[in-house]
């Protein structure tokens, strides 16, 4: 199954096995569009480019909780997984806590630029891992 943005029962699921005040890393797995689809058409803008327009300002959202973007690259490939699980980039990214993320997507300044990451990504996956 497809899947873009957090559900509130998928939220409301890692806040109650979250522990309160704790780092939290989230793996991000994403797929690209071929074309970016926005609510209203914009002519040959890929789903990569939009979502480097999203990132611009992800970054500084993310900065600004006092988070950090810790890794990102491109995979090779899948050794362990299902074969039409393939994705486009991956990227770590560390938050003080579980809150400070809610925060952020929470916040105008995000809400403001999420349009180009739902018209960039055709899947995804997002994971909060804590440090161990």
């Amino acid at each position: 199954m497809k899947t873009i943005n957090p559900t509130s029962k998928a939220i409301s699921e890692v806040l109650s096995k979250t522990p309160k005040g704790e780092p939290v890393v989230m793996l991000n797995l994403l797929k690209f569009r071929e074309q970016a689809d926005y609510e209203e058409p914009r002519a040959g803008i890929s789903g990569r480019e939009a979502y480097k327009e999203y990132g611009r300002g992800a970054i500084r959202c993310i900065h600004g909780v006092g988070g950090e973007l810790v890794w990102s690259g491109a995979p090779t490939g899948t050794l362990i997984g299902p074969e039409e699980e393939q994705w486009d980039e991956v990227l770590l990214v560390r938050y003080p806590s579980l809150d400070a993320f809610l925060e952020m997507i929470d916040s105008p300044e995000y809400k403001a630029i999420v349009h180009h990451r739902t018209a960039a990504i055709d899947d995804s996956r997002l994971v909060p891992m804590l440090e161990s």
